[in-house]
């Protein structure tokens, strides 16, 4: 029932917005074909959405043919709120004028006509977000970027000077569909020839199959003193159903092997100390943490065993963690990774000068490198993607962070 009132509420929305933005198309293009093209594939769109609804199964979860529909619809709808916007502020205008005619001494005006030029003006700015969508979703999810970070700590022992990190996060292995790009990427972490790879979270979308075609690839990623994961939020199967408890469990299970199979040490609220000519790190790990989310992780077991003097590194998943709980513990955990946000897959940036994502409006540490108190987090914005196939603006992400002793 549920399903159903949420697939009518979203039906009228389209109508209604449909409906208005096509006022700008038909002021600007007098042609029939043209219209009857744009109608065409619009419904088309709708269509696709609307089977992938109806035929969507909780027990399946997000497949990439759903994520798909759906992102074709987000590419289809954002522009044209761009118009709708822009045609409302329009009406507006045209509003005053005619209620200044009407109240004035001289005669009565009829109301005018929208005009050609801003209906042209709105399908214009209506291209730029419809074109980054479509690029997005073709090529975007794979536009890998290498971000490198030197971060110098005065409590990091001498032997560890220079040691380098590779960070990697939500690979979402169940939205992959293309083996040649994401084999690049997997190829592109080697290049970085780090001392570690970390891993930090959300490995499948929900099930484990979902990585029994990309385990020998990922298998090969390679690492000097070795590879360490974490658990995810997607990676306990909470977002879909299951036939019963003993199948999800069974599940999670499986999730936890996929690490083990393809060489990574999962830590489960643990820790491991990393040596170096006698002296020593500490690389903790714990379950998911999130505000709103699964709060499995037990930052004060993890840590049973470690000194307050040892330099640790804390792999959470979910930055809130490190927001409510983390950095201001006393027991000063120097630098933290995470993943989690995606920055919503979608966003502005310019380095070293502007970064924006609606995600920032939920995460406090959304994406990139944070300091307060002297301690770090890195929220990296993913391998993979998910729900939204594709990547606008928010670019997949490979981290390289160096330390250095202050």
């Amino acid at each position: 029932m549920g399903r159903w009132i949420f697939l009518a509420v979203v039906i009228f929305l389209i109508i209604l917005l449909d409906f208005y933005a096509f006022q700008a198309f038909k002021t600007a293009f007098k042609s029939k074909y043209a219209r009857f093209i744009s109608m065409s594939v619009n419904i088309a769109v709708y269509i696709f959405f609307l089977f992938a609804i109806l035929t969507y199964s909780r027990s399946d979860g997000q497949t990439p043919q759903f994520q798909l529909a759906a992102g074709l619809l987000l590419t289809f709808l954002i522009p044209k709120l761009v118009i709708v916007i822009m045609l409302f502020g329009e009406d507006i205008f045209r509003g005053i004028v005619k209620g200044i005619s009407m109240i004035s001494a001289s005669e009565t005006q009829p109301l005018a006509g929208r005009r050609k030029f801003i209906s042209q003006l709105a399908l214009g700015i209506a291209a730029i977000p419809f074109v980054s969508f479509i690029y997005g979703i073709i090529q975007g999810k794979y536009n890998y970027k290498v971000l490198k970070y030197q971060l110098s700590f005065k409590d990091l022992p001498d032997a560890f000077d220079g040691f380098t990190i590779t960070q990697i996060s939500d690979i979402h292995s169940g939205s992959f569909t293309n083996v040649a790009k994401i084999q690049y990427g997997v190829d592109l972490i080697n290049e970085q020839k780090s001392d570690v790879i970390l891993f930090t979270g959300d490995i499948v979308n929900n099930k484990a199959d979902e990585m029994d075609n990309w385990m020998e690839m990922f298998s090969k990623l390679e690492a000097k003193e070795g590879k360490y994961s974490i658990l995810g939020n997607h990676d306990y199967g909470d977002y879909m159903d299951w036939k019963n408890p003993e199948e999800k469990i069974n599940n999670f299970q499986s999730v936890k092997d996929v690490h083990k199979k393809i060489g990574f040490d999962l830590l489960l609220d643990e820790f491991r100390y990393l040596e170096r000519n006698g002296q020593k790190i500490a690389l903790l790990g714990v379950e998911n943490w999130g505000k709103g989310f699964n709060q499995k992780g037990d930052l004060e077991k993890a840590s049973a065993g470690i000194s307050k003097d040892d330099f640790k590194i804390l792999l959470s998943h979910d930055p809130s963690h490190w927001e409510y709980k983390v950095k201001n513990d006393d027991f000063n955990y120097q630098l933290t990774l995470s993943g989690h946000t995606h920055g919503l897959q979608m966003g502005i940036e310019i380095p070293s000068w502007f970064k924006w994502s609606p995600s920032q409006y939920m995460y406090k540490q959304w994406a990139g490198l944070y300091e307060e108190f002297g301690r770090y987090i890195n929220v990296n914005r993913g391998f993979g993607y998910h729900a939204f196939p594709g990547r606008v603006g928010i670019w997949p992400e490979i981290t390289t962070i160096e330390l250095k002793k202050a």
